[in-house]
């Protein structure tokens, strides 16, 4: 196929819109189910690169949710424990694969971001993956190839009509990538930086230069996050998954304060109080997500209040004390943080400490470098200055 007919571009009166290749050759992808649209195939491309790139560097099925031309949620494939089933709505006796446990990640680290997302996968699309899917809600997805069990399943979401791309995993674009804004031709090398350890996180800075090998492979998904998110972006990551990402924002601190209530979000959901709110059987999986992230935050009468609370609920829930909330805050350490380019005033560094943030890499080279390892060195964080920026629009 050497070009694949939109129905519209970025918005409805955007048209013709359609995908090909300039140099005549066959597309990289094939539709086995839909009809994805131009903001589906942009969130497409971008994830695919974001999923290979983490299975490339670090050996482990990886899985990305999109929404907008950004992540929000990535993860490589470690196990889930009781709690995270329990968060991420999924069965405590379900038995998942490792690109299962990648893509419950992937969706379970900004739920509310991740409803209606695309979805990559790095390796063959299983059984025990599509089950997960199945009972999401979803626009689409890609990954170099789906087994046939896992196929028929997908293939029933959105009355037959969910959007399934396959994508070549060999290939490779050409080194000069092109675009067109107002009538004019944009040229640049494609961004094909390979970001790892041995290159990203050998010029430690700080008084504390023990970053733990966990921290390590976490500050390396944060990287490769950044790298296929909107800029400005800060990315934090732990376990193996990203637990907060800020696209698209002016400010640097804005970026850091946004990422960290997201952040904040995920851990504030491990707790007991939050896991045990009694849900009517009735409230679908969406509605659950959405009255938790209003409970845990600054306005829960809107969801708990005398007139309102029947509504989601069996019985009317307790209100989350700010002291409860600051409390289990206080608790949570080892989080790691990545920024895609440097950070100009150590405010960033005063709220990623607030958030858990022991381990951080951004690229350096602020007139006030100084100020910032400073401020790290007041709260004992180490950080690497990788020396690479990494700016996407």
């Amino acid at each position: 196929m050497k070009e694949f007919q939109l129905k519209y571009g970025t918005n409805p009166n955007q048209k013709p819109a359609r995908i090909y290749m300039a140099n005549g050759a066959d597309l990289p992808v094939e539709i086995l189910n839909g009809k994805p649209g131009y903001i589906n195939f942009l969130d497409a491309f971008n994830s695919w690169q974001l999923v290979r790139d983490l299975k490339k560097a670090l050996g482990l099925p990886a899985a990305a949710s999109f929404k907008h031309v950004s992540p929000a949620g990535a993860a490589i494939g470690l196990p889930l424990d009781d709690t995270l089933r329990a968060m991420y709505h999924v069965a405590p006796d379900a038995q998942l694969s490792p690109l299962a446990c990648a893509y419950a990640r992937a969706r379970g680290a900004d739920r509310m971001s991740s409803f209606g997302d695309w979805i990559a996968l790095s390796d063959v699309c299983d059984l025990a993956t599509a089950k997960l899917i199945q009972h999401e809600v979803s626009d689409g997805i890609i990954a170099p190839g789906y087994d046939a069990d896992a196929l028929e399943v997908l293939k029933s979401k959105k009355k037959g009509n969910y959007n399934i791309v396959a994508i070549d995993p060999a290939y490779e674009p050409e080194k000069l990538e092109t675009r067109t804004v107002f009538g004019v031709s944009f040229e640049q090398g494609r961004q094909d930086l390979e970001i790892s350890d041995a290159t990203m996180l050998q010029n430690i800075v700080t008084k504390n230069k023990d970053i733990s090998p966990e921290q390590r492979r976490d500050l390396i998904i944060s990287l490769i996050v950044l790298k296929y998110t909107q800029s400005n972006s800060v990315c934090y990551v732990q376990d193996g998954q990203t637990i907060g990402v800020g696209a698209g924002q002016q400010s640097r601190v804005h970026c850091t304060r946004l990422a960290g209530q997201k952040a904040d979000n995920w851990q504030l959901r491990h707790m007991p109080k939050v896991l045990g709110l009694p849900f009517r059987p009735d409230i679908t999986k969406p509605n659950r997500d959405n009255a938790i992230d209003v409970y845990i935050g600054e306005t829960p009468e809107d969801v708990i209040g005398d007139d309102v609370w029947a509504e989601t609920f069996t019985e009317q829930p307790a209100p989350l004390t700010a002291e409860e909330k600051r409390a289990w805050l206080d608790q949570v350490t080892g989080v790691a943080l990545g920024s895609d380019a440097f950070f100009p005033f150590g405010d960033n560094i005063e709220r990623a400490r607030r958030s858990g943030v022991t381990a951080i890499v951004q690229p350096g080279g602020s007139i006030r470098d100084q100020q910032v390892i400073d401020t790290c060195d007041r709260y004992g964080i180490a950080m690497a200055m990788c020396g690479i920026r990494l700016f996407h629009h």
